[in-house]
Parts: structure tokens; sequence; C-alpha cells
């Protein structure tokens, strides 16, 4: 008797391999079973779809649902990123209050992702100003996939900025831990002096933010990072760069043998200041800053493949947090998970013939291997967990408006877009149906770094 699957995604599927149109994949308890062509097998339910292409889910490699509301936003980001077609988020370990520094932390915040998750999350820990980096092994025991540190204070408790010294301990624990470091690459001194200076001289623009923390700041500490990186053998991940030299610094020190990678967040390559900033102004306000005329210059970067993998850096800030009368008292951050897929691929589609590989090789392939959650996220392949998404062909309009992140604004606001998701599918159940959410808190998970099942090929179809 021929075996009955839970369910049957019919379309153009994007395995690492190849595209496979008119394909078809069968899901059985939450995971890929077969994938094949011609006809479907039995199933309890067939979702088409259609011309649109089934890609993986996305992982999103950086967010911080936590960072304003608390735990209790991971429940709102998370669903905002179903809508997206985002699977996975790894989040941010700061916090509000308490940064994840500890096995308390992150049982508290396992626990809340467990009652309020609408997809998986994966997670970062980081230390405390002058906390020995003793913790983290038990941290990389108990499945955090990263170490998150800053150069720049946001924050003496929630985001300090840890110091040289302790840095170097903490890059020396992660080499034998084998976990990637990020950092937050700005010099805390040179931007407090420029800040100074624009407030001096009467300036509040979002100008005056970039000029505030010129590429000077960004590139003296992704360089001593590097540095830290080279002496300890630890690997070293710059979290967001916002200039071409950058990318190009990283990978100089690449070519030496240093472990180390930068990534970009999307709105660098879509955003610039001098063309944008007087319309959006303070809705466009991050840290690092966007700035003006190097978007080419990054698509470039992205092109010639020194780019670790592409993320939102989503930020739950309210509006409200957005409009103040200086620029230096914003909120800096954006919200960015239901326009991730159509922002990237959109800009894709301008330079590229076939967007939908580069869209799946950066959202999805490259940052499920980084964090150490490949194969069980971020490929189609047979032993994947079943979180994939359906995008589609269509010329729209974005209405922050409509977002489900309960924040309903977006530097993007208006923007028009060649692709939408269609649907969002978690370990096999449908979370967005292209219209509303379809999921429930609770329905996502905790995803621990390398808690993946060996992958079976004998049931793929040729």
């Amino acid at each position: 008797m021929s075996r009955r699957y839970d369910l049957v995604a019919r379309g153009r599927l994007v395995t690492p391999e190849t595209i496979i149109d008119g394909g078809w994949m069968a899901v059985a308890e939450g995971r890929i079973a077969a994938i094949g062509t011609g006809p479907s097998p039995d199933s309890a339910q067939v979702h088409d779809a259609g011309e649109g292409w089934i890609i993986p889910g996305v992982v999103d490699g950086q967010t911080h649902a936590g960072s304003y509301q608390g735990l209790s936003g991971i429940e709102s980001t998370t669903r905002s990123a179903v809508a997206g077609g985002i699977t996975t988020i790894v989040d941010m370990p700061y916090d509000n209050p308490d940064p994840l520094t500890s096995v308390e932390t992150l049982d508290a915040k396992i626990a809340a992702i467990g009652e309020l998750a609408h997809c998986g999350v994966a997670l970062y820990a980081t230390v405390a100003k002058g906390q020995s980096p003793d913790a983290l092994a038990e941290l990389a025991r108990r499945g955090v996939c990263a170490i998150k540190l800053s150069w720049f204070e946001s924050h003496p408790v929630r985001f300090p900025r840890i110091p040289a010294d302790q840095t170097l301990d903490v890059l020396i624990a992660a080499a034998e831990l084998g976990l990637p470091v990020g950092l937050h690459n700005e010099d805390q001194e040179i931007v407090h002096g420029r800040i100074a200076r624009m407030k001096a001289e009467g300036h509040s623009s979002i100008a005056a933010h970039s000029a505030s923390r010129p590429e000077a700041s960004e590139l003296a500490a992704t360089a001593a990072f590097l540095e830290l990186g080279a002496v300890t053998g630890a690997h070293v991940h710059i979290v967001h760069i916002s200039v071409p030299r950058g990318f190009q610094l990283v990978e100089r020190y690449r070519s030496e043998g240093v472990n180390a990678t930068a990534e970009l967040c999307v709105h660098y390559l879509v955003l610039d200041e001098s063309i944008d900033g007087k319309r959006l102004g303070a809705r466009m306000k991050v840290n690092p800053p966007i700035r003006s005329g190097v978007r080419e210059g990054l698509w470039e970067e992205l092109d010639a493949g020194r780019v670790a993998f592409v993320s939102t850096d989503h930020s739950s800030w309210p509006l409200s947090g957005k409009n103040v009368d200086s620029i230096f008292d914003a909120g800096a951050g954006v919200p960015g998970l239901e326009t991730l897929v159509p922002v990237f691929f959109t800009g894709l589609a301008a330079r590229q013939d076939s967007p939908v590989r580069n869209t799946v090789r950066y959202l999805c392939e490259k940052p499920a291997r980084f964090f150490g959650l490949w194969p069980r996220k971020g490929a189609l392949m047979v032993g994947s967990d079943a979180d994939f998404a359906v995008i589609e062909p269509a010329s729209w309009t974005y209405d922050s408006a409509k977002a489900h992140d309960d924040l309903n604004w977006s530097p993007f606001d208006g923007e028009r877009f060649s692709v939408r998701v269609a649907s969002t599918f978690v370990r096999g159940k449908q979370a967005w149906d292209g219209m509303a959410i379809r999921s429930t808190p609770g329905d996502g998970g905790y995803v621990r770094r390398n808690a993946v099942p060996a992958i079976n090929r004998e049931e793929t179809v040729a």
C-alpha cells in the first residue's frame, strides 16, 4: 500500500541544486518526506502554488524581538515574520530589561518562545560588562547559535559596551566552543565626539545622524575586531556593514586565513540618505547609518560574494519613538520582516535575470549554514523541516498600515515591489495564507544550533 502524506505542495520548487518546474514536495510529521515530479502522491491536503516559487522558509539572521517590549515582543515579531515568508528568526540578546547572559535568562526566553512564537526562533547570547565568559559553555551546550558584543553602549545594562580586554577573553572562549561572535561595529569615542559637535553646531536632521557616526567609526571598530579574530582564531562576524570598504576589509583578512565574515542589512541596499532622508527623516535612522552614494557599491560587494548573508535588523520601535524633535533623541532601528523578501527580490530583479536563486541563497541557505541550522532549516531537502514559503510574481504597493507587527509603519511604506509572499508554512502547517495569519502563538519553537537530523535522500525522486 502506498504511503499517504500529511501534505503535498506543488509548484516551482527551489532546491539547493536546481529549480524543479512542476515539482511536488510531500510532508509527513512536520518534515519533508519526498520530492519529485509528475503525478503527486496521496496526501491529506494539497497546496497548489501554481506558477509561484516554493522556496525554503527564510532565516532572518538579525532581529530584536525583545528590545522594546521585552519577551512579550516575540509574539508580534514572529507573527510579522510568517507574513513575510520568514520561518526562523535569529534573535539578538538585548532584551528589555535583562539581556541573555545566563542560563536563567536563556530558560526564560525559551519558555516565552514556547508560549508566544509563530515561527522558529534561534538565539544569540551575550555577556554583561565585566562578566566572565565561563557561562558561554553552558549556553552553547543548550543550543545558542552565536554570541553578540557591542563596542558602542546604547544602555549600560541592556546594551553595554564590552571593552577590548573582555572582548579578547570572549573570543578565546568562543574559538574553543566553535561559536561565531558578532560585533556592533562603531567606535564609541569617535561617535560621542561627533554627536557633541553636531549638537553644539545646532544640527538635528537625519544628515547630522550620518555625520555623527562617520565611516571612520565603523571601519576602525571593524578593523580592530578583525585583528582580535586573527590572533585568537575565533570566528569574528560584523553584523552590519554600511559601506563597500568594510566588506573589502573583511575579505582582506579572509585572504590571510582569518575566520571572518560580514553581514548586510537589506535597508543599506535600497535607501540613500541624500535621496530618502528628507522624506523619511528618523524613520530611516539605524546604526550604523544609511549613507549617501554607496548603494551600487554594496550591490557589487554582494555580486562579488563578499556578503555572508542578508538580514533585516528588525527592531520593534513604535513610531512615537521616531517622532521627536531631534534625530539624536529618536530610536535607532526599523521594522522589516514583511518587506525583506519583496525588497531584496525586487532589487535583484532589476539586476539579474533569475532573482529567485539568489533570494534563496542569501535569505535562506547562507544564514542557515552560518548559524549551524543547515540542513534542518534553509533548504528544501528530504529530511529537512517542512518550513517553506510560496512567493509569486506580482506588482503591488506595500501598505504598512496592514502590517502584522503591531507597529504599522515602515520606511518602505508606499514602495512598489515585484514579488509577494503568497503563503508560509511552518513545519508543514500553514501560518500565512496571503491575506491573514493562520498560525497561533506557540506554533513555533526554540531552534538549537546543530540540532540537525541526518538527511535521508533515499526518498528523493528524480
